[in-house]
């Protein structure tokens, strides 16, 4: 399989890693976190494709990013932005003149697992949402994968992380809350290598709660790192604040 590129300074990464049945879960988990991003900014367009039940949309966004410290995400002719950091969610929408300034809630009620600012980081990274040194993991495989999950897993959070076996970043993680019926999925279909670094191309979420279905497609396009960027950010006057439900 071929992973493809949309960009002259990215080349395809041919997935030809061979599963090795005698590799240990702490050896995976070592040799994942080698391989995490060790670049200071990253920049790229990403395309986006969104399924909010029968409701489908579909944009181009500008994604800038320094590592551990802000993410950014701007819409055409900045119609929205948002700004991410590790205290807080900050976006505006000029369309419906509405803006939001909080904290996870917003995010973490929309994929339906509590978020923070590295699990979002790593999530845009093909990285684990988890610290796999905070728990004791086994492995196992299936013709195309690593597959870890703890030892013990928690009857409110049922946790398989897949991992690919060329460059050791995530295939997909899959998180079930049984007693929630919740279920998310993010699958990683497609990786580019960039100056050295592994950063994915294709993404897509699946976020389920009851029978209420929500799907994310996302593309990263002219991928660039370590080059200067702006995080150009400010709130319009006179926009409305969105409340949350346990604001008001």
């Amino acid at each position: 399989m071929t992973l493809g590129i949309s960009c002259k300074s990215a080349r395809s990464i041919v997935a030809n890693g061979k599963v090795d049945s005698k590799l240990t879960a702490k050896q995976l988990i070592r040799e994942s976190g080698r391989r995490d991003a060790r670049f200071k900014t990253l920049q790229a367009r990403v395309k986006i494709d969104i399924i909010d039940g029968f409701k489908e949309s579909g944009y181009t966004l500008n994604l800038r990013m320094e590592t551990d410290k802000i993410i950014w995400l701007s819409a055409t002719l900045g119609l929205a932005r948002a700004m991410i950091t590790p205290n807080r969610v900050q976006f505006y929408d000029k369309i419906n003149n509405q803006y939001f300034d909080g904290d996870y809630k917003l995010l973490s009620d929309l994929l339906g697992i509590e978020l923070n600012f590295k699990k979002v980081q790593s999530l845009l990274l093909g990285e684990s949402l988890f610290d796999l040194k905070e728990d004791t993991y086994v492995i196992s495989n299936n013709a195309a994968s690593y597959i870890l999950q703890p030892k013990n897993q928690s009857a409110v959070l049922e946790l398989f992380l897949l991992f690919n076996p060329s460059h050791f970043k995530m295939d997909s993680q899959q998180l079930l809350q049984p007693l929630k019926k919740r279920f998310l999925q993010i699958d990683y279909t497609g990786y580019q290598e960039v100056k050295k670094e592994i950063v994915p191309q294709n993404i897509k979420i699946i976020a389920l709660e009851d029978n209420d279905e929500f799907n994310v497609m996302m593309e990263y396009k002219s991928v660039s790192i370590n080059e200067e960027v702006r995080f150009p950010f400010n709130i319009p006057s006179g926009f409305d604040k969105i409340i949350l439900d346990n604001e008001k």
